[in-house]
């Protein structure tokens, strides 16, 4: 439990760094965030979505000056999703959240920050694209690592996030779950102690999606990372010869949520704006570049478009077979669930 602790005390202390930037960078009153013609928004988001947004927000300026004639900048958050969540909660002044899963933005509802049926605010339950859970694996695969069950082997070095501060993580070890109960009709006691032995070869569990790339692929450790697709295909992208992407039998589909944080919104004349930069994210120039960050469009006819990109035939479970996030988070992730008995012993 030494390097659990280690990790959660880096934790502490990164939320505390973002809560120090975004009341730098992030935070305003109205005045501040509509200096005349420009408006500022803030998007807190989570890991490996920096390049997505960074390409987006580009064509989003553009469209934004096109259509109402105001210049618009805005302001970027990264980090675990959960962690930015509660980010957010202690003064993070995001006007949008998009985030890793539907239950982190949940949190920022039920603190009063966000309307309620947030989720039907937007498309697809206001989850403009998807993406799914694979492996990384290092250039030759010399563990053959081919799917879920090759993660529980003696000598297979696994890094995975914590799902106690990573969206990702969390969608990670329910698709593992969900193998497992496919692999035992059900049997609980077997799919625990199947999931128990692939976190019993965790060598690394970071904070959040980017953390477990960079300990993957810059420090080198592990012989398999469990990942997004679309870190996994830009992690093919910057380095050709190094690495191999392996998708198992059964994954899920993954569906980061977004959602405007109508309290600070509304306190800082940005609601309007907020909905257009959400909005847009459905539009087919957004999709298209959506598609070409790795990440799945929602609009499923350009998504078939990126056939070349994606493996379509995976058979995806749902967030709906684990009775949905406020369920699954329940059942699994809350203090003392499923996943705290597993990594306990």
């Amino acid at each position: 439990m030494k390097k659990r602790n280690l990790l959660k005390k880096g934790l502490v202390l990164g939320m505390s760094m973002m809560l120090l930037l975004g009341s730098v960078s992030g935070c305003g009153n109205k005045e501040s965030k509509k200096d005349g013609d420009t408006v500022t928004l803030t998007n807190v988001s989570y890991d490996p979505t920096r390049e997505l947004y960074e390409a987006y927000n580009k064509i989003f300026k553009e469209h934004y000056k096109e259509t109402t004639g105001k210049s618009i900048e805005v302001t970027q958050s990264h980090g675990g999703s959960g962690s930015q969540a509660r980010s957010v909660l202690e003064g993070n002044d995001a006007d949008v959240v998009t985030l890793a899963l539907a239950h982190d933005i949940t949190l920022i509802e039920e603190a009063g920050m966000i309307e309620k049926d947030w989720i039907k605010e937007f498309e697809g339950n206001s989850s403009p694209y998807t993406s799914t859970i694979v492996f990384l694996v290092r250039k030759g695969n010399e563990k053959g690592i081919q799917d879920w069950d090759d993660l529980t082997k003696s000598g297979v070095n696994v890094i995975t996030p914590d799902p106690k501060s990573s969206g990702g993580a969390c969608w990670n070890f329910l698709a593992a779950w969900y193998y497992a109960d496919k692999q035992y009709n059900g049997d609980e006691t077997k799919m625990k102690e199947f999931v128990a032995n692939l976190y019993k070869n965790v060598l690394v569990m970071d904070s959040g999606a980017r953390g477990a790339t960079t300990t993957f692929v810059e420090n080198g450790q592990g012989d398999v990372l469990i990942a997004w697709e679309n870190e996994a295909l830009l992690t093919l992208k910057e380095y050709p010869d190094d690495y191999e992407m392996v998708t198992p039998s059964i994954s899920i589909k993954a569906e980061p949520s977004v959602a405007i944080v109508d309290e600070n919104a509304d306190k800082n004349g940005t609601q309007e704006a907020a909905k257009e930069y959400l909005s847009y994210l459905y539009s087919d120039d957004a999709q298209k570049l959506i598609g070409e960050n790795y990440y799945r469009p929602s609009n499923e006819e350009i998504l078939k478009t990126f056939s070349d990109t994606f493996d379509l035939s995976v058979d995806l479970c749902t967030i709906d077979d684990f009775g949905g996030w406020d369920q699954a988070y329940k059942d699994f992730f809350a203090d003392d669930a499923i996943f705290d008995e597993i990594y306990s012993k």
